[in-house]
């Protein structure tokens, strides 16, 4: 294979998966930019824009099924119009969230990515529990999260802002940076070796777009200023899209998120919060619940200052809101496996009246 999908990111892993699907004149492809119903995909011999098949439509269950910024796919080039992506190859790892407004669906924010860059401003945006949040979803993504802490020029003591990410994310490498010092972003470039993929992740107005301009040497994204009010962004970045370093290494820049509603993935919040699941494994009852149980030894430990209560309040919201979506997700699967009865039902009852006819 050519050593430009190479610099995307194709490897022995890939091409295993793909000879697998792949068919007479198909070609595999990286999604690199997504926008509704069309995609930007990178092929041995350049981007192309390409759709989904029509097959591939009506295979897919769910919003997940459906090509994702980073996703390696199986691309059929048609000599006038788009191309047409006949599959998604499985992934290694996915950064997911709950789609905005009421629907209970599962939305992939970038796929294949081996870094996540959880990236919180030093102005008025810094927000401790936001970042646990983050960290809940990165952790189950698959990938390795990283915090940068951006903006570190407009505070006089940014250690203190590292100290405290610190201690709610043991074990997770923190960046103190500024978009404005690029120098600081040396400490980024050894998470970006070739072929290796990174998605930058965190609110509006944190810097994102901004760290990736500085990271590939000039402008190529837009960005503008936060408001001076709240310091919160505009929304500059309006799609996912991944980038090139000439170093090797490639950025998925994403949308500022105003909100990160988690999706159930079955671990609890693995490491995000390891120092309270530590605590757990020594309280009396397996099933405690940490919160009135007798033998608590995460309650032993607010009490004795150990364990912050702002900490534990966070993982017994974050705890109920996992709940609550794995609920929902079971009531949703319950009404379409009764759909889809109703509908071989109804095909079986017209075949056999249709048989019984002749």
């Amino acid at each position: 294979m050519s050593s430009r999908l190479q610099q995307y990111g194709w490897n022995d892993r890939f091409a295993a998966l793909f000879s697998e699907r792949a068919g007479a004149g198909r070609l595999p492809a990286r999604v690199v930019l997504e926008h509704t119903h069309i995609y930007r995909v990178a092929t041995e011999t350049g981007e192309v824009l390409a759709r989904v098949s029509g097959r591939l439509r009506h295979r897919a269950e769910e919003r997940a099924d459906f090509p994702a910024v980073g996703d390696w796919v199986v691309l059929e080039p048609v000599d006038d119009g788009d191309a047409r992506i006949h599959a998604v190859l499985p992934r290694f790892s996915r950064f997911s969230r709950r789609a905005a407004g009421d629907v209970t669906e599962e939305q992939v924010v970038a796929a294949n990515i081996d870094v996540v860059f959880l990236v919180a401003g030093l102005d008025r945006d810094f927000n401790p529990r936001r970042l646990e949040r983050y960290l809940v979803v990165a952790w189950e993504s698959g990938a390795t999260p990283v915090i940068l802490l951006n903006k570190a020029d407009l505070v006089d003591a940014p250690e203190r802002f590292a100290a405290e990410a610190e201690a709610i994310a043991p074990g997770v490498n923190v960046h103190v940076v500024s978009a404005r010092r690029p120098e600081t972003l040396d400490a980024v470039r050894p998470y970006l070796g070739i072929g290796r993929t990174a998605a930058l992740l965190g609110s509006s107005g944190v810097g994102k777009s901004t760290i990736v301009n500085r990271l590939v040497g000039f402008d190529l994204l837009r960005t503008q200023d936060v408001r001076l009010t709240d310091s919160r962004g505009r929304h500059t970045s309006t799609a996912r899209q991944m980038v090139l370093l000439e170093s090797g290494g490639i950025l998925i820049d994403t949308p500022g998120m105003r909100e990160l509603q988690l999706w159930e993935s079955g671990d609890g919040g693995g490491d995000a919060f390891g120092d309270i699941e530590q605590l757990a494994s020594s309280c009396r009852f397996r099933d405690c619940r940490h919160l009135q149980e007798p033998g608590c030894a995460v309650q032993a430990a607010l009490e004795a200052g150990a364990l912050p209560a702002e900490r534990l309040a966070s993982f017994h919201k974050l705890a109920a809101e996992r709940e609550h979506q794995a609920r929902q997700v079971d009531a949703r699967a319950m009404l379409e496996d009764k759909r889809r009865a109703k509908v071989m039902g109804k095909a079986l009852h017209k075949r056999l009246k249709e048989k019984g006819a002749k």
